[in-house]
């Protein structure tokens, strides 16, 4: 079984840095209880303890906030130490030390986990394992013989964790599986159902496999009863061929034989042909030679091969020789052109000296033309007279340095006043844009409202129309009902045969207008009921058309101004892709700027710390050798302390000489005194007058000499101190020259470097600071432009969409070509309906007359009925005006 034995604490939250601040707490067997006021550390050494054993920090650490805050340590980097002992599931003893860190950058900290080391011992050695060769959290999770879920949600679970066992089902399930490692065993029964089916299906392979195995061995034993036979034909052959081999082998040497003879004689041949061709030559070259010889020498063989002998010598050293002039000629030749090209180049060189001289001579002038009029200009006096000597010149130099800093002082100022300026206005800029843009938004809800309100207004107002049409319909109809009335009234007062029939006339042909009128309306109600669909489709591709192009208005209005702000212009998904893309690469470029200026800051931080550390080291040596040198010497003056010192040394060396001396001449002159009879001075040979005389010199030359011995030891003494002293100023010298080396070389070497240094940290962190600067905005920008991204590509498609409806649009408008789109299938209809009834009292106004001879009864039932009838046409026209007002009512409400 394993325990916690101890564990300290060094840097972690509230622990200080210090090695004072290290805090060791041990815990005893069973029971160790952690008390303590809120803030002390209760809740940091369980985190201690499960940080020591799984590695995990607690959930509350993120940017480094488990280790001791920086800014409270004033340090720019802060460490961290923890170490466990503990005792493992073997009884054996194991330490843990795991180290870790925090960095204060310009805006947030760095955590970083350093060394991390396992501890054992083994055979009495400790044996150690860093986290480089090897897992700490297996290894401490098998020393401790716990799974890693226990300890960090059962033994040493944080206090903002403790309540998992109340959370949701799945969470919790999850967790026990963890802690009873209950998905190892379904993993194995998982693999090993998939182990089954490998093998199931393994078996099934091997199964066909066999049974192709079989095919294949039969049609083997085949072939092998096929090669049998192949190779007893085989053998059959061969013994064939080595018969016909036995007699062609005979036949093949004497071939052979007959080869080379037959070459032999081609060769012999062949030499006879060349040696005659060889001798026809030198034939012929013989006679050509005797031709050619004016003297034939009539001397012997000898005397003409001496002849010939000299000849050739006489022709090779004229052959030497003329070697020798040839050499001599190309080593003059070779001089030659030397020279031509020294000439040349020197020629070159004058010409180019000239040009410069020339150029020199106009740039003087040019110079003192300049000089002239920049004078001039400038109103300064004494510039007038060419040309101008260096003085002159100097002089001008330096009014004319000096005017332009007075001018680039000036230029400064007026630069910051315009900065400033600019600054204001682009403030001022700022501002009016905010308070536009919240403006066009409130405009732009404003507008949307006022659109809703007309379009209701719009529907309100045609419902009334309606409603004020079937009321003027309806009065129409009990106006013509009372006119029927009279009508019929004034007929039965006055029924005529000829005034009937003159009616009947009429009537018939209003009625035959009617139906002319009627087809029409047929006709034409059937061309818009054909033209319905083409029309609705138009309607509502023009009504998405006005859709997405109010999408379009708010969408630019919603990202017009940042997107010209950023692009100059409003883009489309295209080019704000491609912006975005560019931006991303310049925010990568300053990242990686930013990156390498963090890393130089921090290499600049270091190297400040050594410099500093090195120059305390130094001021701290130096304090402590002049600490020494002042305790020994005194003063600073080394040479003079050792000259004053070595003048005492004399002194004293005489001192000491003199004393030694005066014991025996005391002690001589004392003898002398008392043994001569009449004795005198020894030194200024005077007589004493009287005994007393002599007895008070005796005394005091005794007194004197008692004293000899104790001043001389005191001498000594104070000798040796003195040469001591010395020896030890002496040994200061090095000291000294330490002292002068620090002072005048290594200190002000060092201050200068850690000033150097410290303007290059000025100098990168102003860098790092503009660099951050740079990438908040530029992410700031890119940020905007990804936000803005989404409504441009939903731009984009409302503008492809609104190309597609104006296709359609175009398509049904043609097919709509000649169509009167002013009537609508309601007008029509209602002409119709009105016409049908015009016609309806046509008809029956002629029966009326046709059968008003019949008599009154039969006219009075007839009007009665016409009556009648207008009566109920005018109540279903009062239902159906109700149920329109309903339905209209109805669709206001939705």
């Amino acid at each position: 079984m394993s325990k916690i034995d101890k564990m300290s604490i060094l840097g972690v939250r509230s622990f200080g840095i210090e090695d004072k601040d290290k805090q060791i707490i041990s815990f005893f067997s069973p029971l160790t209880v952690l008390v303590g006021p809120n803030g002390a550390g209760k809740t940091t050494i369980i985190e201690c303890l499960k940080y020591a054993t799984s590695g995990e920090l607690p959930p509350s650490s993120k940017g480094g906030a488990f280790v001791h805050d920086p800014k409270d340590a004033h340090e720019t980097e802060v460490r961290a130490q923890i170490r466990l002992l503990f005792t493992d599931v073997n009884g054996e003893k194991v330490t843990i030390h795991r180290s870790m860190s925090c960095t204060q950058k310009a805006k947030n900290c760095t955590f970083k986990s350093l060394e991390q080391v396992i501890t054992r011992m083994k055979d009495g050695k400790k044996v150690s394992l860093p986290s480089k060769c090897g897992e700490l959290d297996r290894e401490m999770i098998s020393a401790l013989g716990v799974s890693k879920p226990v300890l960090n949600h059962v033994i040493f679970c944080h206090q903002e964790e403790s309540n998992w066992p109340l959370s949701e089902g799945k969470a919790l399930k999850d967790k026990f599986d963890s802690i009873f490692a209950a998905t190892k065993y379904i993993k194995a029964l998982e693999i090993m159902r998939q182990q089954r089916l490998k093998q199931t299906q393994t078996v099934k392979e091997c199964q066909i496999e066999l049974r192709y195995l079989k095919q294949n061995k039969e049609k083997a034993q085949q072939i092998r009863d096929i090669v049998a036979t192949k190779e007893s034909q085989l053998i059959s052959s061969k013994s064939n061929i080595q018969q016909i081999d036995g007699q062609i082998e005979p036949l093949e040497n004497r071939l052979i034989d007959i080869d080379s003879k037959f070459g032999m004689v081609m060769k012999l041949d062949n030499d006879i042909k060349a040696l005659d061709s060889r001798k026809k030559q030198m034939e012929e070259d013989n006679k050509e030679l005797e031709e050619k010889m004016e003297q034939v020498f009539q001397g012997s063989d000898e005397e003409l091969q001496d002849v010939y002998q000299n000849h050739q010598r006489t022709v090779r050293e004229k052959e030497r020789r003329l070697t020798d002039y040839q050499r001599d000629l190309e080593r003059a030749g070779r001089e030659c052109q030397r020279l031509n090209r020294v000439r040349a180049d020197l020629l070159v060189e004058q010409g180019r000296l000239q040009l410069e001289a020339d150029r020199h001579t106009q740039n003087i002038k040019n110079r003192d033309a300049h000089v002239r009029s920049l004078s001039s200009y400038l109103e300064m006096e004494g510039y007038d007279r060419l040309p101008f000597t260096s003085l002159q010149l100097e002089s001008f130099h330096r009014h004319v340095s000096q005017r332009l800093e007075q001018e680039r002082e000036t230029l400064r100022q007026i630069m910051d006043d315009l900065q400033e300026k600019e600054q204001q206005k682009q403030q001022s800029m700022d501002e009016m844009r905010d308070k536009k843009t919240g403006l066009e938004r409130t405009v732009e809800l404003k507008r949307d409202m006022q659109g809703k309100k007309q379009q209701e207004l719009r529907n309100i107002r045609a419902d009334l129309q309606r409603l004020e049409g079937s009321s003027s319909r309806l009065q129409e109809l009990e106006n013509e009902l009372t006119k029927l009335e009279r009508e019929l009234q004034q007929a039965v007062r006055s029924s005529s045969v000829e005034e009937l029939r003159t009616d009947i006339e009429e009537l018939q042909k209003v009625k035959t207008d009617l139906d002319r009128t009627q087809k029409q309306l047929d006709q034409e109600m059937q061309n818009l009921n054909a033209h319905t669909t083409a029309r609705t489709q138009m309607d509502m591709l023009k009504k998405d058309e006005a859709e997405k192009e109010e999408q379009i208005r708010k969408i630019k209005s919603r990202h017009g101004d940042d997107l010209v702000s950023l692009l100059g212009h409003f883009p489309n998904k295209r080019e704000l892709e491609d912006w975005i893309y560019s931006k991303s690469k310049e925010i990568n470029s300053t990242r990686d700027r930013l990156g390498k200026l963090n890393k130089d800051l921090a290499s600049s931080e270091q190297k400040k710390s050594h410099i500093a550390a090195e120059l305390r080291k130094k001021e701290q040596q130096l304090m402590s050798d002049e600490e020494r040198f002042f305790s020994v010497c005194g003063s600073q003056d080394l040479e003079q302390d050792l000259g004053k010192l070595q003048e005492d040394l004399e002194k004293i060396s005489k001192q000491r000489a003199m004393l030694a001396g005066a014991t025996a001449v005391y002690s001589q002159f004392i003898s002398q005194l008392t043994e001569e009879r009449a004795p005198c001075c020894p030194v200024c040979q005077r007589t004493f007058p009287s005994e007393s005389d002599l007895q008070e010199v005796i005394n005091d030359m005794q007194s004197k000499l008692r004293l000899v011995p104790d001043k001389l030891k005191n001498t000594e003494q104070d000798l040796k101190r003195k040469e001591k002293k010395k020896d030890e100023m002496m040994a200061l010298r090095p000291v000294r020259q330490s002292i002068v080396q620090f002072q005048e070389k290594e200190l002000p070497e060092l201050r200068n470097r850690l000033q150097i240094v410290n303007r290059e940290i000025e100098k990168l962190k102003a860098d790092v600071e503009e660099q951050e600067t740079l990438q908040g905005t530029l992410m700031s920008e890119e940020e905007t432009a990804k936000a803005c991204l989404p409504d441009v590509s939903l731009m984009d498609r409302y503008q492809m969409d609104l190309k597609e409806l104006e296709r359609k649009i175009a398509q049904q408008a043609t097919k709509l070509q000649g169509v009167d789109l002013t009537r609508t299938i309601q007008q029509v209809s209602q002409e119709k309906q009105e016409t049908q009834h015009k016609l309806d009292t046509r008809g029956k106004r002629t029966t009326f007359t046709s059968v008003r001879n019949s008599g009154e009864t039969a006219a009075g039932e007839a009007g009665a009925d016409g009556a009648q009838e207008t009566e109920t046409r005018r109540r279903t026209g009062e239902d159906q005006c109700h149920q329109r007002e309903s339905q209209n009512n109805h669709c206001i409400r939705t």
